[in-house]
């Protein structure tokens, strides 16, 4: 089979630093590693910014960029993005589109491309009272068309799967299952002195439980809050997430229960002080009401942190069996989790084996040779 032109949505890759752009960028860099013989070509809203991104431009000088020529179209990039890139990739050949985050040109239709869209999660349908009415109305017409378009769907969990195919009514034979991994650099040991020098930046304590992700009610930070005064052997809660209107909730009830002075909430943490501060904590908690994936157990788990998560989405397939997981309105359960993890050494020490050899199945290699799978299956069928 000839190489392939690939093309990329890099509104996401550019301009978002966290899930979506980091999803973005992953997918972008672990191809071009993987099969260097395709043509890579990312459409950018804008001049890109990222540092992220330009180290992966930079790595591999032979991925293009596209911006918005004409002057209009520089003033509505967002429109630009929509509706003209149709007109940009007419001129190649062989090719595919993938949109990375949930949507695709209305007008992919008319183009020479085959499509496929990775759609991250439904939580904006699941749980509405989370958004907004009009980000929702939005929200479902652009991922229903997207997957109404799309030669293929990439799900990035069974989870996500199910949803598709019982809220859009999409034929599951369409949809791939294709797990996200983790950045490498959560699969790196880390020297003792970035270590010392971390926890010296934030004052961290010498033992503590952890949660990373945006402070939003999905999110349910405020059950580990809950569970702080149940634990026998007190120990400090550190949130490492962007604050929203949600922080003052968890705030007031630490100040309820008398734990104020075991949380502290990190904001505005540079990526590459993330892992160290994995790697320093004693237990990681995702007690996430809903979630398409559950990046951050991976990444917790790869820095060997055993890790606790809540029940009733896909965290299970992201942690494994070897985790445990809770009620996310439980805190009894999840105090009681907390202390099995912190006074069980053996099982302690089993949880981050075997989950370490659960999350293999996450690597890159395997994530690129499905995306390159999924890809020759659609140019088979022309």
């Amino acid at each position: 089979m000839k190489d392939l032109t690939i093309t990329f949505d890099g509104k996401r890759a550019s301009n978002n630093r966290t899930g979506l752009g980091n999803y973005s960028r992953h997918i972008i860099g672990l191809l071009a590693k993987f099969f260097p013989s395709n043509r890579y070509v990312i459409f950018l809203t804008k001049p890109n910014k990222n540092e992220q991104l330009r180290e992966i431009l930079e790595q591999n000088p032979k991925i293009e960029t596209v911006l918005p020529k004409k002057g209009l179209w520089k003033k509505f990039s967002s429109l630009w993005r929509v509706f003209e890139i149709r007109n940009e990739i007419a001129e190649y050949e062989n090719i595919i589109y993938h949109g990375l985050s949930n949507e695709l040109p209305l007008t992919i239709k008319k183009t020479n491309a085959k499509s496929v869209v990775t759609i991250h999660d439904l939580i904006f349908l699941k749980f509405p009272k989370y958004y907004k009415f009009f980000d929702r109305k939005i929200y479902a017409y652009k991922f229903r068309k997207a997957c109404e378009n799309a030669d293929k769907i990439i799900a990035v969990s069974e989870c996500t799967k199910r949803d598709v195919v019982d809220i859009f009514n999409i034929n599951p034979d369409k949809i791939k299952v294709i797990y996200q991994g983790c950045d490498k650099v959560f699969k790196t040991d880390v020297p003792d002195d970035v270590l010392r020098d971390v926890r010296q930046k934030y004052n961290l304590p010498d033992r503590f439980l952890l949660n990373v992700g945006s402070i939003e009610e999905r999110k349910n930070a405020l059950l580990i809050v809950k569970a702080l005064p149940l634990l026998k052997e007190k120990m400090p809660l550190v949130i490492v997430g962007k604050r929203t209107k949600y922080t003052s909730e968890i705030e007031k009830a630490a100040e309820n229960l008398g734990v104020s002075n075991l949380l502290h909430i990190l904001d505005k943490v540079p990526f590459e002080d993330l892992a160290p501060i994995y790697h320093l904590c004693d237990v990681f908690i995702y007690p996430s009401r809903y979630e398409g994936f559950g990046i951050p157990i991976i990444e917790a788990i790869c820095c060997g942190v055993p890790v606790i998560a809540a029940t009733g989405s896909c965290l299970e397939e992201a942690g494994g069996p070897d985790c445990i997981y809770v009620d996310p309105d439980d805190e009894d359960a999840l105090s009681a989790a907390i202390e099995k993890f912190s006074t069980d050494t053996a099982f302690r020490q089993n949880s981050i084996e075997n989950s370490k050899k659960y999350v293999e199945k996450f690597s890159e290699e395997i994530q690129a040779k499905q995306l390159m799978e999924c890809y020759k299956e659609i140019c088979d069928e022309r």
